[in-house]
């Protein structure tokens, strides 16, 4: 049985044959299912990037680092868990971003944010509200039915600023219009160091493009998380 210790990073394997986010040329960041994590004890001290660009995310304060369990990364909001990198990622035009996500129920936080500037996250609004802010302006996306549970999200922004939502793998009714560069430098939180998410994260992909066939293969890789 492989041994949980301070400092052991954990890496695994990829299959062969299939596609992967680092095939992408856009690929700004990739934050992998049990891939690039260092661990202090059973909490999350950093997640390594697995993209060229090494956008890593750490926190060095042991009482506000996620708990870690078999791939799986909790954050809890009353502890203020949360990973901080120490630059941005910029995304000034298109951009597509996965992550397979399992919100708590009945809470709202920021599950991808940025700690150095205000008015920039992507937050669980509420049960069925996904809450998207650029620049300080910010737009609201509802499901067509249900509550979050454990799903993967792929967010994307085309070319003309629309930004869509699909949820586990169906494309959600609600679209709008965001313009503006996105900034994102944290996960689990936001300037200036609150709204801390709820929940668990299994992986984030962040690309500078957006395309169906993108969309399509990061739906399929979630999937078989």
């Amino acid at each position: 049985m492989l041994a949980l210790k301070l400092g052991l990073s954990l890496v695994s394997t990829p299959i062969l044959g299939k596609w992967m986010p680092d095939d992408e040329s856009s690929l700004e960041a990739w934050y992998q299912y049990r891939e690039g994590i260092t661990l202090n004890g059973t909490d999350v001290e950093r997640w390594d990037d697995q993209s060229t660009n090494s956008v890593d995310m750490a926190q060095g304060v042991a009482g506000k680092q996620p708990a870690y369990s078999n791939g799986v990364l909790t954050f809890v909001s009353s502890a203020r868990d949360f990973l901080q990198a120490s630059e941005q990622i910029s995304l000034s035009g298109e951009f597509t971003i996965g992550i397979k996500i399992s919100p708590v129920l009945g809470a709202s936080g920021t599950f991808l944010g940025d700690n150095t500037d205000s008015g920039e996250r992507f937050k669980i609004n509420d049960d069925d509200t996904l809450l998207i802010a650029i620049g300080g302006s910010s737009k609201n996306f509802d499901l067509d039915s249900g509550t979050w549970g454990d799903d993967y999200l792929v967010i994307t922004r085309d070319s003309s600023d629309l930004i869509s939502l699909w949820k586990n793998g169906v494309l959600q009714a609600d679209s709008e219009t965001l313009a503006g560069t996105s900034l994102i430098d944290a996960i689990s939180v936001r300037f200036n160091n609150v709204d801390n998410f709820d929940g668990t994260i299994e992986e984030i992909q962040i690309y500078s493009s957006t395309s169906s066939d993108l969309t399509a293969n990061i739906n399929d890789r979630l999937s078989n998380l």
